[in-house]
């Protein structure tokens, strides 16, 4: 059997094909960039796989959906899932409506083809009350407005990968899993549970991101509307699509286009530090929530590949026990602390497909048997 995998994102969505035969084997893995016109994205990710390997032979697919509400495990998306989801996109609306237009324009190419809803909220299951209830009148939680958190399928890869390379001993420690990218969130996990998480209600919130503010004064929204006669929409797209790394810079979001030009162009050089300030703070902060720090992983697109930025970051954490190898960090090897850190500091790619895939494969296993 084939399965695609589709983990649709705020600026590109990543796809990749997998054979399953008692085991995974990957076929390929790619991305295309989200455009302006979303119908003319979704017609060219097709037109790409029917190009290079068919739709005819996949046994099912499996997406990533960036908020499930109640639906913590992988579930087959029915009419009635799928209704379900779209009653709660106003939550995410910036992810949910290429997620919802990529599974309905599946169902109409390949009616009755699987397809299987991996949740990337499935963390806010363990994360105990005090982290995730927010400071909002109680009645407000009771309509599911409460601390999710999300890249929760990263997480779940990295804690896999963390305990097949470092042992399960390592991966029941204290540790801090930092998903770097255009967006970016950082993760307290303890005995192998999450404590607490940077993103609360919404992928918006959090940690400064590429063009998400992260957690601005909520103040803010009310001085614009009196200030500009700014409408809901429009500060919407302010805090989603026109802020942080692009607001700041006002060049562009991509951390790469920023870290060359940023000694030619000071305007460049300052999101980069706040970025970095940002993240420093919430490492901090959840090193004060664990109880002290044992590992500390970086991933996701600059996590793994911006040893600029995992320098800033780390600056003046050594009394935390974070000590970076100069030489081990500037060749983005896997581990990049040194050898009298007290903190392991290590460099792990994460593969959201590949959880996806296998999260598809389980539950197809599974329900093949019942």
């Amino acid at each position: 059997m084939r399965v695609l995998t589709i983990n649709s994102g705020s600026s590109s969505i990543k796809f990749a094909y997998y054979e399953w035969n008692g085991s995974l084997t990957p076929l390929f893995k790619d991305e295309i960039t989200i455009g302006q016109d979303a119908g003319q994205t979704i017609n060219g990710l097709i037109a790409g796989l029917e190009k290079r390997d068919g739709l005819s032979s996949l046994g099912a697919i499996g997406h990533r959906i960036t908020y499930g509400a109640g639906c913590r495990e992988p579930a087959r998306i029915t009419p009635e899932l799928l209704q379900e989801l779209k009653q709660i996109s106003g939550s995410d609306p910036e992810h949910r409506q290429g997620e919802l237009a990529l599974i309905e324009e599946f169902r109409r190419r390949l009616p009755g083809l699987p397809q299987i809803a991996c949740v990337d909220t499935s963390m806010d299951a363990s994360i105990p009350d005090a982290a995730k209830r927010l400071p909002i009148p109680r009645r407000y939680n009771a309509m599911g407005i409460k601390r999710y958190g999300f890249h929760g399928l990263s997480y779940s890869y990295l804690l896999d990968e963390l305990r097949r390379i470092s042992g399960r001993g390592a991966a029941n420690g204290r540790l801090i899993l930092a998903h770097l990218g255009h967006g970016a969130s950082v993760a307290a996990v303890k005995n192998g549970d999450p404590m607490d998480t940077s993103m609360g209600f919404t992928p918006t919130s959090g940690l400064v991101m590429g063009s998400r503010t992260g957690d601005p004064d909520p103040e803010v929204a009310w001085y614009l509307v009196q200030a500009e006669g700014i409408s809901p929409q429009q500060f919407n797209h302010l805090i989603n699509h026109e802020s942080c790394l692009l607001g700041v810079s006002g060049k562009g979001s991509d951390m790469r286009d920023l870290i060359l030009s940023q000694n030619k162009d000071p305007r460049t050089a300052e999101p980069i530090e706040r970025f970095a300030y940002q993240a420093k703070k919430w490492i901090g902060s959840f090193a004060a929530v664990l109880g002290g720090l044992d590992t500390l992983v970086f991933s996701g697109g600059i996590g793994e590949n911006a040893p600029e930025v995992r320098e800033l970051i780390c600056q003046g954490l050594q009394f935390l026990g974070i000590e970076l190898d100069a030489r081990r960090n500037t060749a983005n090897l896997a581990i990049v602390s040194s050898e009298k850190s007290r903190v392991s500091v290590q460099v792990i790619p994460t593969n959201e497909e590949l959880i996806i895939a296998e999260s598809v494969c389980d539950f197809l296993n599974h329900v093949d048997k019942n």
